[in-house]
């Protein structure tokens, strides 16, 4: 319930856009969660080349550039300055304008520097969902009305919290409520909070509850990580480690931009899933994701069988490679490593040197908050005029 307005859900569309490749960021951890054992992560620099590490840049210079990077007129510029370096400096991520640009380019689309951002028509929204969920689980309505008239931990009745929502983290602690204390609430939520991200970066929970196994959270906070991912030093943290803290050889940022909307290398799997489809003859979603996953955060397969994979099984001769190897292979779609597998270079052999390495993961944005069709393009090209915009009061 409600995954729609907790996230967008992204659904394939069809043709790609090609982009010519140029530079981007540097070495830290990555944290994706490990099939079996933990991969060691790392982040690229923001010029093509070396990886750079951390250059010896104190906090106060960081401090300084970052305060000339930030938008004018913004709330509380102190505390945003403070956040994003306690971020960088946790996340051991370069002090640099391109770095910081990118961040303040996601979390001025994202929300417009709002620590708590609001959703239009959020209460109806809810409504509308609640219901759905009444009719699926066949709940006679005078039920959920005499619940939600019942008075909840903040003192309100649950209705008159419904009425007044205007934010993803008032919507988080009233569901966290709801799920806790109402007899149907375990029935109509499926046992879980289905809110799945927020704050000023609208960062995924379950990516924060993964990077934590592999990067320990470096504050100390009430409540839950959840609650974390609302407040804006968590939401930083987190925006920062999924947008910066990965190797991607992307030519431009954009591509970063592209994965922080639709999964990290997107981007360079949607390249991949190209070149699969023009040396098949066959018509594949480019959307970045080659297997089916039960759970993507964890890399857990479905089972399944993607078009991806039958196009390629359809290839095994001209490959040499049987299914078995390419399986292996694929398991890797989401890490760096990827692009060093035999099926990976066996098939950009095949399609040739002018076969792009990277392009726009062509996905639509699905959300009932949304009253247009949007793309996953749509949003990495917003936020690369913004990171632009930010390059350009830098002088870089």
């Amino acid at each position: 319930m409600l995954t729609g307005c907790a996230a967008t859900t992204p659904t394939p569309v069809s043709a790609p856009v090609s982009e010519l490749p140029a530079p981007v960021p540097a070495m830290t951890p990555e944290a994706s969660a490990p099939l079996a054992t933990p991969a060691p992560l790392v982040t690229p620099p923001p010029s093509a080349g070396k990886p750079a590490s951390r250059p010896a840049v104190t906090d106060a210079r960081g401090g300084e550039l970052l305060n000339r990077l930030l938008p004018a007129g913004i709330p509380d510029r102190k505390g945003w300055n403070a956040d994003i370096i306690g971020a960088f400096s946790h996340l051991k991520i370069p002090y640099t304008p391109q770095y910081f640009c990118a961040v303040l380019a996601v979390a001025e689309q994202e929300s417009g520097f709002s620590p708590d951002p609001v959703v239009p028509n959020l209460s109806k929204i809810v409504w509308g969902e609640i219901e759905q969920r009444r009719q699926k689980y066949l709940i006679p309505a005078f039920v959920v009305d005499a619940a939600m008239q019942k008075k909840s931990p903040d003192g309100r009745s649950y209705k008159q919290r419904v009425d007044a929502l205007r934010t993803k983290r008032e919507m988080n602690a009233l569901f966290e409520d709801m799920v806790r204390e109402l007899p149907f609430g375990q029935t109509i939520f499926e046992h879980k909070n289905p809110i799945r991200d927020g704050g000023p970066m609208q960062v995924s929970v379950a990516f924060a509850e993964t990077h934590v196994r592999a990067w320990p959270y470096p504050y100390h906070y009430a409540g839950s990580l959840r609650d974390e991912v609302f407040t804006r030093r968590g939401s930083v943290y987190f925006g920062s480690a999924i947008l910066l803290q990965y190797p991607a050889p992307y030519s431009q940022m954009v591509y970063r931009f592209a994965d922080y909307n639709a999964g990290r290398y997107a981007s360079r799997n949607a390249a991949f899933q190209q070149a699969v489809a023009r040396l098949s003859g066959r018509k594949l979603a480019l959307d970045g994701d080659i297997m089916l996953y039960s759970d993507k955060m964890n890399r857990a397969l479905s089972g399944e069988t993607s078009e991806t994979q039958k196009a390629l099984l359809a290839m095994s001769g001209r490959l040499g490679m049987s299914a078995d190897e390419m399986l292996r292979d694929l398991r890797q779609e989401k890490l760096s490593g990827f692009a060093q597998t035999a099926l990976y270079q066996k098939v950009f052999a095949l399609a040739g040197a002018r076969a792009p390495s990277e392009i726009m993961p062509q996905i639509v944005l699905v959300s009932p908050k949304f009253t247009r069709r949007l793309t996953t393009e749509w949003f990495a090209r917003r936020v690369d005029g913004r990171y632009q915009n930010c390059l350009a009061r830098a002088g870089a």
